[in-house]
């Protein structure tokens, strides 16, 4: 399954850090949480690969895609993201941009771009791709109007959910991802495909090298041990649940 043709992206070019630009030691722990993403993904999330390798294109960008969860305009749909790492990673923490065109108060309508604490203020070295994404989903059940990067959707979610809605919900069926539950690729809820190496298997931290760090030395793709059972990331659509209906009442800061 293609991971980009069906969606209507953000038309811009947003540069971000290139892989090669990562000193070895951050690559080797990139590997490392791609490798447990995809082997133990969070509700609603699964990582996106490259429809010829199987594997992420570059360990200086994380594309993941995200299930809309329940009771929100965005149910029924999915939407792309990335997380753009910086040169001095993970001291600073990555930039988020949705790829997929979504009207929410804390995205931004003409670039994507995120705002979250867990990206800012609240990020710590230790915090993970997993947590991250994980905390994104939970934007799009809880937003946080007081920090918005798009005002109108700000404004109009305090003031009038309905109409929020009714606009988030336009929004999602023209640009996001639809389910095809008629797919059995699309059957599998996201979560699911813990114990799979279909990305550990060529995530080897022994791997990592500046030049190209999914491959090894020798120009191969590495083969790493773990647990039997072949995954095919591709395949692993999200068609799992949230959890709490947005209120406005249940507001919190993420």
């Amino acid at each position: 399954m293609s991971s980009t043709t069906t969606y209507r992206p953000y038309h811009r070019s947003s540069s971000g850090s290139s892989s090669e630009n990562l000193p070895p030691r951050t690559l080797a722990r990139v590997a490392r949480e791609i490798r447990d993403l995809h082997k133990n993904p969070p509700e609603g999330v699964r990582l996106v690969v490259d429809s010829q390798s199987g594997v992420p294109s570059s360990l200086g960008e994380v594309v993941a895609e995200i299930q809309g969860p329940q009771d929100t305009p965005y149910e029924g749909k999915f939407f792309q993201l990335k997380l753009v790492l910086s040169c001095d990673f993970p001291a600073s923490p990555p930039r988020g941009f949705f790829l997929t065109k979504i009207y929410h108060p804390n995205v931004d309508m003409s670039t994507g771009a995120i705002c979250v604490n867990t990206l800012k203020k609240d990020w710590t070295p230790d915090t993970t791709f997993s947590h991250v994404l994980s905390v994104i989903r939970c934007l799009l059940i809880i937003p946080f109007p007081e920090s918005s990067l798009n005002d109108e959707a700000g404004k109009l979610f305090m003031d009038s959910y309905d109409e929020y809605s009714k606009r988030a919900r336009l929004m999602a069926d023209v640009h996001g991802r639809p389910f095809q539950t008629g797919k059995a690729e699309e059957q599998k809820a996201i979560g699911s495909t813990k114990g799979s190496d279909g990305v550990s298997t060529v995530l080897s931290d022994a791997s990592v090298s500046r030049s190209n760090p999914l491959r090894s030395n020798n120009g191969t793709t590495t083969s790493g041990s773990g647990k039997s059972g072949s995954g095919n990331v591709r395949k692993q659509v999200t068609n799992g649940k949230a959890g709490k209906s947005t209120k406005k009442k249940s507001l919190k800061r993420l």
